[in-house]
């Protein structure tokens, strides 16, 4: 890639709409017909962009976050359409789930505006018992050979790993009451060979049917995107930089974090003080060990881009700056603010993984305090940045980098991201006098809560930014009961699902204007 060169080629536009805020009634959206409906919609709408937050496992324990989760390469099985088995002949039509079967009755099968994800985990349990039980007597081969070239593929970057930690992590949990893996035996922790096996060789039933919902959820989700590229539209991932330390990735890969030899962190992620927070923020997430990353040519971070690269068009990286440069603070310390900066390797991993892998297809998430080396290196690489309309309009007002007068081409704006309240939330809730007061004056009109939303993703959609996404809850002029997430905090977050009358207004009400604002602002 040429210095400055990006993959923005042309304007456009898009919506932002996770898998689990789809309505379904098996507590959490699937790649179901919901998703399919959605990329028709897109398309009739003139978008060309589905945006999704990162598809990887959630857990109950870090309160069903996509940013916590406990394998950076492995698939949400919540996320497997029960209707897609049936189909393919691994589920029989008595074993699909209903309200007044075995499953149990409840919120599950009710709307209830939120996201049920331990209903969905209990259903989802059982149907892919089900579905595993059958694969195993079916007489399909082509499905067989497909689940094995599957495994080969993936086994030795990360799923046997992952399978094997999940059924680890359930087994010590009830046997030991092992909430964390460097509660486990010594010779578990520390992958001794021998031992690891013999456990194994005890749960491979357990592993086996964890590798066969993974091979499901990765065959899904593969027909969702085939479906939706072939409707011209693209699919935006998410990647966050960092991983939990509750993963498999660090389980099996803990030479290249900064951990003592017990296997706990030294030093854990955060931002320094700013102006939003004089602590800064405490993430708690290890940091990587870069010396190490990049004797080993950097292959754990290869494998896993390029994993990013099958399942994404273009992948969204959180938290870019942490490439160039990262806030560590020593473990055990209460705040951030006791923690210095660290450097990273930026070119030399950058050359090194589009000398493996090619061009990039990555946004840069650079929010916050971001340095002079990390817009040089996202220059450098051709890597578009993100701008938020509702960061635009404050103290500093009108020089504002988040205006769209003050945007590059190569950049992605937002009207707000899954960490920001909806724009009705903002405007009632969140925005401050001068902010308002701004917002009329740079839209050259009186604005209130009845045309904010109209009137701020046109801001949008006219900017010079070569691409515009919109959440779905802005579209539909959701209030902030929409939010999908309340940074720093740890209940009520990633709850926010559709109905279907959500869905059906996005066609009868919102589809020909939304592609009458692509078709005025040249983004077709």
């Amino acid at each position: 890639m040429t210095e400055k060169e990006s993959f923005l080629k042309k304007r456009a536009c898009g919506l932002l709409l996770h898998i689990s805020s789809l309505p379904s009634v098996y507590g959490t959206g699937d790649f179901g017909k919901q998703a399919y409906r959605f990329a028709d919609f897109l398309k009739k709408a003139g978008q060309s962009f589905w945006q999704v937050l990162p598809l990887n496992p959630t857990t109950a324990l870090k309160a069903n976050s996509p940013y916590a989760c406990p394998s950076a390469f492995a698939g949400n099985t919540l996320f497997i359409s029960p209707e897609l088995l049936h189909e393919d002949g691994l589920l029989k039509k008595e074993q699909m789930p209903c309200a007044d079967s075995k499953y149990g009755k409840g919120n599950v099968f009710r709307y209830t505006g939120r996201t049920d994800y331990a209903g969905a985990a209990k259903i989802k349990k059982i149907i892919m018992g089900n579905a595993y039980n059958n694969f195993l007597s079916i007489k399909n081969k082509d499905i067989k050979e497909q689940y094995g070239h599957f495994c080969i593929i993936n086994n030795n970057t990360w799923l046997d790993d992952y399978a094997s930690f999940k059924a680890f992590r359930e087994y010590f949990l009830k046997k030991i009451s092992a909430r964390s893996w460097t509660q486990w035996p010594q010779d578990i922790k520390s992958r001794n060979r021998k031992e690891c096996m013999l456990l194994k060789k005890e749960l491979e039933n357990e592993i086996e049917k964890e590798k066969f919902s993974q091979f499901i959820f990765s065959r899904q989700w593969a027909a969702l995107k085939n479906y939706a590229n072939i409707k011209g539209v693209q699919i935006i991932g998410d990647m966050p930089i960092y991983v939990d330390f509750e993963s498999s990735d660090v389980w099996s890969n803990p030479h290249i974090f900064k951990l003592d030899s017990n296997f706990a962190p030294l030093y854990v992620s955060g931002v320094p003080p700013d102006y939003f927070s004089k602590n800064g923020q405490l993430w708690n997430n290890p940091v990587y060990d870069w010396e190490t990353l990049e004797k080993d040519g950097f292959k754990w971070w290869i494998n896993r881009i390029s994993c990013n690269l099958l399942l994404f068009d273009i992948t969204r990286i959180d938290h870019f700056r942490g490439f160039a440069a990262y806030w560590q603070v020593p473990a055990g310390k209460k705040t951030a603010k006791e923690g210095s900066w660290a450097p990273g390797r930026p070119e030399s991993f950058f050359n090194t993984v589009i000398d493996k892998l090619g061009r990039l297809p990555v946004i840069a998430e650079n929010l916050g305090v971001i340095t002079a080396d990390v817009e040089a290196l996202m220059e450098k690489y051709g890597f578009p940045g993100i701008k938020v309309l509702q960061f635009a309009f404050g103290r500093d007002y009108p020089e504002s980098v988040h205006l769209p007068h003050n945007y590059d081409v190569n950049s992605v704006v937002y009207t707000g991201t899954h960490d920001n309240n909806t724009l009705s939330g903002w405007y009632k809730k969140d925005a401050k006098r001068i902010e308002k007061k701004n917002l009329s004056k740079y839209a050259g009109k009186k604005i209130n809560l009845s045309n904010i939303c109209n009137e701020v993703i046109k801001l949008a959609v006219s900017s010079r930014a070569a691409l515009s996404i919109i959440p779905l809850q802005d579209i539909l002029e959701l209030d902030w009961r929409a939010r999908m997430n309340y940074p720093s905090t740890v209940k009520n977050n990633w709850l926010w699902q559709a109905t279907d009358k959500n869905m059906e207004d996005l066609v009868q009400k919102h589809a020909a204007r939304l592609y009458w604002l692509a078709q005025k602002y040249n983004r077709l």
